[in-house]
């Protein structure tokens, strides 16, 4: 029998993970689970790793207030009422943070949704998605977007 105690659902705040978490409600909800709802603020991109861009002002500490604030939102009704939910910002490389998260906290499923990139920007890029799934040391649940459509090759 598939036990469920701690359900991770990363989220961008974009309309996919929003999709996913809902996913990710519904299944903590059916088992009792822990909901551990995390964002990861990428600083490894060459703005945030330039010492001269980090000269400009106090932007990241706006920028990971701003992240704080959206995830305290999250999830919205009516979970939020129901669940036991733990939040948690994490500051590096997406994928890494999500897996290191799992780990840590003895996960026991996470819950992603899928941004359908192809074509050349897949391939220079990756997913995190996809980086998730082979790394991951539970199951992963990938969600599509419903209005994501899916046109064969």
């Amino acid at each position: 029998m598939i036990n469920l105690k701690k359900i991770l659902a990363p989220t961008d705040f974009s309309p996919y993970s929003e999709h996913a978490l809902q996913y990710a409600g519904e299944l903590a909800e059916q088992f009792g689970a822990e909901l551990h709802v995390i964002s990861v603020f990428d600083n490894t991109t060459p703005i945030f790793t330039d010492p001269e861009m980090m000269q400009i002002g106090d932007f990241v500490q706006r920028q990971e207030a701003a992240i704080r604030e959206q995830l305290e939102a999250q999830p919205g009704p009516p979970w939020a009422e129901k669940l036991t939910v733990v939040r948690e910002l994490r500051i590096g490389s997406a994928f890494l943070e999500i897996v290191r998260y799992a780990k840590q906290n003895d996960i026991d499923l996470i819950v992603m949704g899928t941004h359908g990139r192809s074509g050349l920007p897949h391939v220079l890029l990756g997913s995190v998605t996809e980086k998730v799934v082979r790394k991951a040391p539970c199951p992963v649940l990938t969600v599509r977007h419903p209005e994501h459509e899916f046109i064969m090759p």
